[in-house]
């Protein structure tokens, strides 16, 4: 870990010079004023303004209302025209074969689980770190998930702790790219081909990441996609499966149609269902936003990496402050969230709880992000199910044993450090980047004092 010397001689956010300050050198700050270097929460000015960070979602009436208007008054809102032309779209965006939009990426990801023929009694590969509704699409389809530990580095499922999860059970592993920082496909989809399981991806987070310029969701034999609100490219609800595999589409296509035959339009009766299905379509005005948000989701993408890269550089020479990694054949990332490790013995034993609450007085949205995933009590009641107790051995089953065989100290210890912010802050000015630096070090070198007073 770099020294507090070490730190202020390499951070490029001081300017030249030094003052003598109780006998110990301390880096002139970026701000000269005596009171901008005391931190919001011990009286002085925040070094941002919160209210000025981008809304999202984004929306431009001028530009992206004409075809939601024209859908509007049409009549014509159930899965028509326009949602297979967003669908069209997305899979050129991703160099897709093809797309499927449905209701949300959670039922993106049952689909695409229950279509490969992962049912009940098999085991799927999933990651901690990641949204419940991973682990809840296995669950949903009569699975059981088994954790693999995440690598603290890129907090990605470790590649190299996959294979001793595999049993005769595992029929599938589910990768995800979190926070839009892609996972190590080219070693997972090396074990999957040995052993012959199925992947899916789960891209919820990382529309348009990329890794040796192939976009993530399209390497497995399935993506999956979230248009939820806060996402990059975001419809308030929905989500999407994605494929090279004509046959596996059809049959998602049935599965989210009630069962029908693929080809069968919406709402025909006349005809019987091929096989057991439900009903998750998409709307066509959800579909006209997708497609008024798609259109300028490149150059976003863009300009957070071009933001999350400059942070990091000003940050990663704090102390305390330890920023992801990417693996080096990620070409591009898609920063859903940027996240740090915030270790507390560098900020003088300053906790996390107080760290956040003092970037947030500067005027710093932060989070502490996910907490253990492979401990929570909806497993043991979804063990409890009678559906479950039918399937499953009852050693299988024991709450306490599966906890200790699906142990992730790495998944834990990152859940005890991490600090996440938000991807609309990355399409801030570059400034802006400096801002949050400049807050980060306000409360570096006011450590010992917050903590004082937070006692």
């Amino acid at each position: 870990m770099p020294s507090r010397r070490d730190f202020l001689k390499q951070n490029s956010l001081a300017i030249a010079g030094a003052f003598v300050a109780g006998g110990s050198a301390v880096a002139a700050p970026t701000v000269v004023s005596s009171s901008a270097r005391v931190p919001a929460l011990l009286g002085g000015p925040s070094a941002w303004n919160k209210n000025r960070w981008p809304t999202w979602p984004r929306w431009n009436p001028e530009t992206d209302e004409k075809q939601l208007l024209e859908v509007m008054r049409s009549g014509v809102w159930s899965r028509a025209g326009v949602v297979t032309e967003f669908e069209k779209a997305w899979a050129s965006a991703l160099g897709a074969k093809r797309a499927l939009a449905v209701v949300n990426g959670t039922n993106a990801l049952v689909t695409a689980i229950a279509q490969l023929g992962i049912q009940a009694g098999d085991e799927v590969l999933v990651p901690p770190y990641t949204f419940i509704a991973t682990v809840s699409a296995v669950l949903t389809n009569g699975a059981l998930p088994v954790f693999v530990d995440i690598d603290p580095r890129t907090y990605q499922m470790d590649p190299a702790k996959i294979e001793a999860k595999i049993t005769p059970r595992t029929k599938a592993i589910i990768p995800v790219h979190i926070l839009g920082l892609p996972a190590d496909m080219n070693r997972i989809m090396a074990i999957a081909r040995k052993h012959k399981l199925v992947v899916i991806e789960d891209a919820c987070q990382a529309h348009l990441a990329e890794i040796d310029r192939k976009k993530v969701g399209t390497i497995g034999d399935a993506g999956c996609f979230s248009f939820q609100n806060s996402k990059n490219l975001p419809i308030g609800e929905g989500g999407a499966v994605v494929s090279n595999n004509d046959a596996f589409m059809d049959r998602c296509f049935s599965y989210t149609n009630f069962g029908y035959a693929y080809g069968n339009t919406v709402g025909s009766v006349g005809t019987g269902a091929v096989m057991q299905g439900t009903k998750l379509r998409f709307s066509e005005y959800q579909a006209a936003i997708g497609l008024a948000q798609l259109k300028r989701l490149d150059a976003e993408t863009t300009t957070r990496n071009e933001n999350a890269a400059y942070l990091k550089a000003k940050i990663k020479a704090i102390p305390g402050i330890v920023p992801y990694e990417l693996y080096p054949n990620v070409t591009r990332a898609a920063f859903h969230l940027f996240p740090f490790r915030y270790q507390a013995d560098a900020f003088k034993g300053l906790s996390r709880a107080d760290f956040l609450a003092a970037l947030t007085a500067e005027g710093v949205p932060c989070s502490s992000g996910y907490i253990p995933l492979n401990t929570q009590p909806f497993l043991k009641e979804t063990f409890r199910s009678k559906a479950f107790q039918h399937i499953y051995a009852r050693e299988s089953l024991n709450i306490d044993r599966y906890n200790e065989r699906n142990a992730c100290p790495e998944n834990e210890q990152l859940c005890r450090e991490a600090v996440w912010f938000t991807q609309n802050m990355l399409l801030a000015e570059r400034s802006d980047m400096e801002a949050i630096a400049s807050a980060i070090e306000k409360i570096y070198q006011n450590a010992e004092t917050l903590k004082k007073r937070a006692k």
